[in-house]
C-alpha cells in the first residue's frame, strides 16, 4: 500500500508541474480535468477523497490505540507495536499528502480557467474600446454617449486587470505551495528509508528474541526432568 500511496504522489506532483508551465501536455490536463468535473466526475471524486479520509482516520485511531497500550504497559517497549506505530503514521503522512495535492490540483486548475475567462473579457472590452475611438461622431450627444462609454469601458478594464493581478497573486502562491510540498515529498523519501531501515532493525531484534526464548526453553524442561 505504501509503495501505491508513493506512486500516487508522484503522479499528483507531475500533474501540478504540467499546470504550472505553459506546454502542450498542459491543454491536455486541463481537458481532462474539465471533463472529469462534469457528469458523474465530481461524485466519483468525492468517494475517492472519502475512502481515502477514512483510511487516513483508521490509520490515526490506530496510532492512538497503540500509544494507548504503550502508556498501559509501562516502560516494556514491544517491538511489534514501534513497527505497526511507524506503519500507520508513514501511511497517515502519505494520505493527508495525497488529499493535499489534490486540493492544490483543483485550486490551479480554477484559476487557470478564471484566468482564461477574464483575459477574454478584457480583450473583448479593448476591441470594443479601440472601435468606440475609430468611430466619428457626428454630433455632441453622441460625442458625449461615446465619453460615458469611454469611462465606463476603463473602469471596467481597470476592475478586470486588478482582478487578473489578484488571481496572478494566488497562482504565485500556488507555486510557492508547490516548492514546498517538493521539498516534503524528499523529506517523505527520506523518512520512509529511515523507517524501512528501523523495521529491518527490529525485525532483526525480534529475530533474536525469538532464538533466545527457543533455546530458553528446551533447558528448562531438561531442568524440569
Amino acid at each position: 500500500m505504501i509503495q501505491l500511496l508513493f506512486t500516487v504522489i508522484f503522479s499528483e506532483t507531475a500533474m501540478i508541474a504540467l499546470l504550472l508551465f505553459k506546454t502542450p501536455l498542459r491543454k491536455l490536463v486541463i481537458m481532462g480535468l474539465d471533463r472529469l468535473k462534469r457528469g458523474r466526475g465530481p461524485l466519483m471524486v468525492k468517494t475517492v477523497a472519502g475512502t481515502v479520509l477514512v483510511v487516513f482516520f483508521s490509520s490515526v485511531y490506530s496510532m492512538v490505540n497503540i500509544q494507548k497500550r504503550g502508556i498501559e504497559e509501562g516502560a516494556v517497549v514491544n517491538p511489534t507495536d514501534q513497527v505497526l506505530m511507524a506503519k500507520h503514521l508513514l501511511e497517515a503522512t502519505l494520505m493527508g499528502a495525497i488529499l493535499f495535492l489534490a486540493l492544490m490540483i483543483d485550486r490551479l486548475h480554477h484559476y487557470i480557467r478564471e484566468l482564461r475567462i477574464r483575459r477574454k473579457g478584457m480583450e473583448a472590452v479593448k476591441k470594443q474600446t479601440r472601435g468606440t475611438e475609430d468611430g466619428k461622431v457626428a454630433n455632441s450627444e453622441e460625442i458625449k454617449a461615446v465619453e460615458e462609454e469611454r469611462a465606463r469601458l476603463r473602469a471596467e478594464l481597470s476592475r478586470l486587470e486588478s482582478e487578473l493581478q489578484s488571481k496572478t497573486k494566488d497562482v504565485d502562491a500556488a507555486e510557492a505551495n508547490v516548492a514546498a510540498l517538493r521539498k516534503q515529498s524528499e523529506g517523505f523519501l527520506l523518512e520512509y528509508d529511515r523507517l524501512l531501515e528501523e523495521n529491518q532493525n527490529l525485525r532483526n531484534q525480534l529475530q533474536s528474541l525469538d532464538r533466545k526464548l527457543s533455546h530458553s526453553v528446551p533447558r528448562r524442561i531438561c531442568k524440569k526432568h
